[in-house]
């Protein structure tokens, strides 16, 4: 603050009175008393009165004086009049702002993928505005659920997405469609996540519709879909409560590329797959009765699974 207010004087005092003169303004950080000082060079024959003086001058200052040396006379600081006062706090203001925006950019920049939560304060265009405490954050309609709607006043929970430079301050983007979100939201449930006991290997969701997760379990006596599941299905059905009744698959990862494909495909039952390596491409064959439920709505089971497996599946 108080560079700012040196630097807002400075430009203050060279408005007023010119920019061609070298002026050092100082606040004593002891007393807040203020220094000017109008800074001059010693020569023989003085050409620019603002920032050269004579020998005899410089004399009357300092008897060491010698032309060539630099002198800084101080100047009444009642040379700041009512505009140049006015000027002056328009870059202090100026300045905070810019501080307090790079303390927020810097802030939610170290919050990119993590959740917050925030309350809804309006809509525009089409745009969530979502107030976070110190800093208002955006859903964009790309970043949003299509069955969700939230009303003014809803609490809503987010995954911080980007922070991006506008005219009033950073911009927290937020996203309500994001994996990122599944699989936060698993983070927070799941104390054996937290832990370390069971990874989530992949994620992938059709925001509002559904997700498939796939888990991994470090200690063969931990179940890592159960863990996911909870008591009765406690803890999943907290997220599906969160993200609006958006159904979610757990299932387990496996190293072996056929079997791994067989669990996406679930609730289906698989009987066999056939891998093609080299095109990435998996046939795999189910029960006739079990084709529409491997497929799944409008194609959307086996879509996900090939997602999620980074396989092309033939059904």
């Amino acid at each position: 603050i108080i560079e700012a207010i040196e630097d807002a004087l400075q430009k203050a005092y060279e408005r007023n009175y010119g920019a061609n003169q070298q002026v050092i303004i100082e606040l004593d950080r002891d007393t807040a008393a203020l220094h000017i000082w109008q800074r001059k060079t010693v020569v023989p024959e003085v050409i620019d009165p603002n920032n050269e003086m004579s020998l005899e001058e410089a004399l009357q200052l300092s008897e060491d004086a010698e032309l060539g040396m630099e002198l800084d006379i101080e100047v009444p600081n009642d040379a700041f009049g009512r505009i140049a006062a006015q000027s002056a706090k328009q870059v202090i203001l100026q300045r905070m702002r810019e501080a307090e925006r790079d303390i927020i950019r810097s802030e939610f920049s170290d919050r990119r993928g993590k959740i917050m939560t925030g309350t809804v304060t309006r809509h525009e265009r089409r745009e969530i505005v979502v107030d976070l405490g110190r800093v208002e954050g955006i859903i964009p309609p790309s970043e949003q659920a299509h069955n969700e709607f939230f009303r003014v006043g809803d609490r809503v929970k987010a995954l911080v997405v980007d922070v991006r430079d506008s005219q009033h301050g950073p911009q927290i983007i937020l996203s309500r469609s994001s994996p990122g979100l599944l699989k936060c939201l698993f983070e927070s449930q799941v104390p054996e996540i937290e832990k370390g006991i069971v990874q989530i290997k992949a994620v992938v969701r059709e925001a509002g519709l559904r997700s498939k997760i796939a888990v991994k379990s470090s200690d063969p006596n931990v179940d890592p879909v159960g863990a996911c599941v909870g008591p009765k299905g406690s803890r999943v059905q907290g997220i599906v409560e969160e993200l609006r009744n958006e159904k979610i698959d757990v299932i387990p990862w496996s190293d072996d590329v056929a079997e791994f494909i067989a669990n996406a495909l679930q609730p289906s039952h698989v009987t066999k797959v056939t891998l093609n390596k080299e095109l990435s491409n998996a046939v795999v064959v189910v029960p006739d009765q079990q084709l529409p439920l491997a497929i799944g709505r409008e194609g959307q089971n086996a879509r996900l699974a090939a997602k999620l497996t980074g396989w092309h599946i033939d059904i």
